[in-house]
């Protein structure tokens, strides 16, 4: 007897609440495996695929490429136990009960993996918490028949409107999200008035936004900017994905951190001639940015204020016993910051390889989320930008960012005389509250000179 399972949007963890889907790796009718590949989606932080913990016949699919569900809306069910070992239906005698992935179905109706958590495999089920969800169609109830499955044509999406007396009747709210929550609270937005556009009429976070510009006061067209421009209509970019959560995080730090630059020139020309004959003696080649990163762990050692996190509501500062490196990673996505774990136990070598696989899955949009959080530190290279110089914002709740713009041939004075030397400026980004300017001068003022003169490693080696 087939039953059919449903398989919800997964917990993404890190804070993640919602996920928009790329791309679908499966079609009703498909036949899937127990932890197979279902759909690709995207969150804030990186591009994943979800694989399904139920194995059997794809019977519907939940969600067009380029719609965004909230965490525990459903994104597929599948028939289990509608194949047999030879690959013809079997059969069904009663109408199948529906289950959920979130753990309704009974332990001996299905053989499932588990819960499954983006980016860190699978595991055994872990506790959830209860999730108002609307009733589901019937038409997604029933068992398939035997006969080949189609893709229903998907209907019309519904605008969010403003119902009175919608759900005055005491029965649920069909909504997910905490954050679309929020929002509501904040605009003063009653949701039991209004109709979502999501799947089962779940109400999203476009549907609340949708309903706040649509009861928010008129505007005169003298106040407008588009009629101080000329009546020029300027184009709307939707601040969500990675880009919305940069805004986010970059606007935390803002608000929260006190945060000061200091900057210094050095002359790197030791340095890059250090690594060319690191280059030259064979094996592996070191990269310059694995040879600041093994600096900027070396002078975290020594100044370990700044490898730190404060906890405003304990009113502590929370000294970081590990060093994890993040980097700036530009990607066609946007900015994301890979990191790099337990950089302070690494070599210039694992350091390198580290870098360069990190690189990649960026560039991929492949990164997983346990690669992109838990930096206690970052170190930005602009340089390749083709700058001097920056004052980079702190990649909250991390305590400073070192800066590295370009390294360029400069009138420098060396051992009294004027030459051209290799120069490049260093900037270090550090939150007041941590420390004082006479540390985060001491920290750079040792990064330069290890970069002036690398033997002074040697000493913390």
């Amino acid at each position: 007897m087939a039953q059919v399972l449903e398989f919800k949007l997964p917990d993404l963890g890190e804070g993640l609440t919602e996920a928009e889907i790329v791309r679908w790796l499966v079609a009703v009718g498909d036949v899937v495996a127990i932890d197979q590949p279902v759909v690709e989606v995207e969150t804030a932080k990186a591009m994943v695929e979800v694989p399904c913990p139920y194995g059997g016949v794809v019977t519907a699919r939940f969600g067009e490429e380029g719609t965004e569900l909230p965490v525990g809306a459903p994104l597929l069910t599948v028939a289990v136990g509608a194949m047999e070992p030879s690959g013809a239906p079997a059969a069904t005698d009663a109408p199948a009960t529906r289950s959920s992935a979130t753990g309704d179905a009974t332990a001996d109706a299905t053989e499932s993996s588990g819960n499954v958590l983006v980016g860190y495999g699978t595991g055994a089920p872990a506790a959830r918490r209860r999730r108002i969800r609307p009733a589901a169609p019937a038409a997604a109830v029933s068992a398939p028949a035997p006969a080949p499955l189609v893709v229903p044509p998907a209907a019309p999406v519904q605008a969010p409107v403003l119902a009175p007396g919608h759900g005055a009747q005491g029965g649920p709210v069909a909504v997910i999200s905490p954050l679309v929550r929020k929002l509501a609270r904040e605009h003063g937005l009653d949701l039991r008035r209004l109709t979502g556009s999501g799947p089962d009429g779940l109400i999203l976070r476009a549907d609340v936004e949708q309903a706040v510009r649509a009861t928010a006061a008129p505007v005169t067209p003298q106040a407008t900017p588009a009629a101080a421009a000329g009546g020029a209509q300027g184009e709307r970019v939707p601040l969500r994905g990675v880009r919305g959560a940069v805004a986010d995080k970059l606007s935390r730090s803002r608000r929260e951190i006190p945060d000061a630059t200091c900057w210094v020139d050095a002359d790197a020309t030791e340095l890059m001639a250090a690594r060319a004959a690191m280059n030259a003696s064979g094996g592996p080649k070191i990269s310059l940015i694995a040879l600041l990163a093994r600096i900027c762990t070396a002078a975290l050692a020594r100044y370990p204020e700044l490898n730190s996190t404060v906890d405003l509501d304990a009113r502590e500062i929370v000294r970081l016993s590990e060093v994890h490196l993040g980097f700036a990673a530009q990607t066609e996505r946007g900015l994301v910051v890979p990191v790099v774990k337990d950089a302070h136990s690494r070599s210039a070598e694992s350091l390198t390889a580290e870098f360069v696989r990190l690189t990649e899955a960026a560039r991929q949009g492949s990164l997983t989320p346990a690669e992109l959080t838990g930096g206690t530190f970052t170190l930005n290279n602009y340089g390749v930008f083709g700058v001097d110089g920056s004052t980079p914002i702190i990649n909250h709740p991390e305590a400073a960012m070192l800066g590295v713009g370009r390294i360029v041939p400069k009138p420098w004075v060396h051992q009294g005389e004027l030459a051209v030397r290799q120069v490049v400026q260093l900037s270090l980004t550090f939150d007041h509250r941590v420390c004082d300017g006479g540390t985060a001068g001491g920290f750079l003022r040792y990064v330069a000179d290890c970069v002036e003169h690398p033997s002074v490693l040697l000493r913390t080696l």
